[in-house]
């Protein structure tokens, strides 16, 4: 593996204990680096090494496994590259260490859409304007939570919001004492004040996400923290309302040496849960599950509840929403694996009366 200097460098940029311990556990292909996936573009990766930044395409091989598992790489990733034969042409991403956790979503198609991979924190951002959304802020906590990721709310762009106090009282109610782990912060994404309330997740390589919808200040956020708006103005686009949106995800350095991955706004997030996951993030409903006068209660009007006694009313709503929509998926999935087990036996049905019309 590389020198005693360069894993330090790679550690600034997030390399984590369980990432080398991966790393030694398998051959490394010859003439390789370890690096660390920061930006993707539609013709090419860019990794970063802790000293420089490189363009990368994947190995043949790679490719080939990645389409067929159809779980591509994604900002976050640590790869092997090895550099091109001559300067000005681009290097190659040889093989994926495996992720100790990964940020995933179901796109329309019923597929599994990779969003990053190895982070510590979520910054889940929400703008206290019209994107104050508490249903929508469930289904990005259900997101953090299937990657064991530790949790901020930051609710953006406090300078114009004339209730802060009852803003920050009405998240930690929905959340409850059982979410108790979740900090919630309001902030002016524009202001040195921003990196000073969320120090306590800046820590030296550590790696956090902003996740929120589009247009509630992550990217304002982004550049405050990085202290440098330029880092980012390769990848951004004027919209039409002349504000800046992100187009990629992007990996960026905070002043304080922490990680973080500024992220697109998420228009649908059609969440890659099953129930246990959904338990997981509700767990006050679970506990109060038990103190249910039926034991089959189903929270909804039957006597003795202990849930909806307790539960505010819109979390118990989004949960048992977001538990319709887990199940159907998984309906969904038996019945295409279904479907699938069914096209694979006819044509093996097919192929053998042909190759029984053959022997005739």
């Amino acid at each position: 593996m590389q020198d005693s200097l360069d894993l330090r460098a790679l550690r600034d940029i997030g390399l984590s204990h369980d990432t080398v311990q991966a790393a030694l556990a398998r051959p490394r292909p010859d003439g390789t680096r370890l690096a660390r996936v920061v930006e993707i573009q539609r013709d090419h990766l860019v990794v970063h090494d802790g000293v420089d930044a490189h363009a990368v395409v994947p190995w043949p091989t790679l490719r080939a496994a990645l389409e067929q598992s159809r779980d591509p790489l994604v900002v976050g990733d640590w790869v092997w590259w090895r550099a091109a034969a001559s300067d000005g042409d681009r290097g190659w991403a040889v093989a994926r260490l495996p992720a100790r956790n990964r940020l995933a979503r179901r796109d329309p198609a019923g597929g599994r859409q990779g969003l990053v991979a190895n982070i510590d924190t979520a910054l889940i951002v929400m703008g206290l304007d019209h994107d104050f959304n508490l249903r929508r802020l469930d289904r990005f906590l259900v997101l953090a939570h299937s990657a064991d990721a530790r949790v901020a709310v930051v609710l953006s762009k406090a300078d114009g919001c004339a209730d802060v106090a009852g803003a920050l009282a009405r998240v930690r109610a929905h959340l409850g004492d059982a979410r108790d782990d979740v900090a919630v912060i309001a902030v002016d994404g524009r202001s040195p004040d921003a990196a000073r309330a969320l120090a306590p997740w800046l820590a030296r390589g550590s790696t956090l996400v902003t996740l929120g919808s589009s247009g509630a200040g992550k990217t304002t956020l982004t550049n405050t923290l990085t202290r440098a708006a330029s880092t980012t103005q390769s990848v951004r686009a004027d919209d039409d309302k002349g504000r800046h949106t992100t187009t990629v995800r992007t990996l960026h350095r905070t002043a304080g040496g922490a990680c973080l991955i500024d992220t697109p706004g998420l228009r649908q997030l059609w969440l890659d849960a099953d129930a246990d996951t959904l338990h997981g993030a509700f767990p006050e409903i679970g506990m109060l599950a038990l103190q249910c006068r039926y034991r089959d209660c189903r929270h909804a009007r039957e006597p003795g509840c202990a849930v909806r006694e307790q539960v505010s009313p819109e979390r118990l709503v989004s949960f048992q929403k977001l538990l319709r929509e887990a199940n159907r998926e998984n309906d969904d999935i038996f019945q295409r694996r279904r479907h699938v087990a069914v096209m694979k036996q006819r044509t093996r049905d097919n192929r053998a009366r042909n190759a029984a019309r053959g022997d005739r």
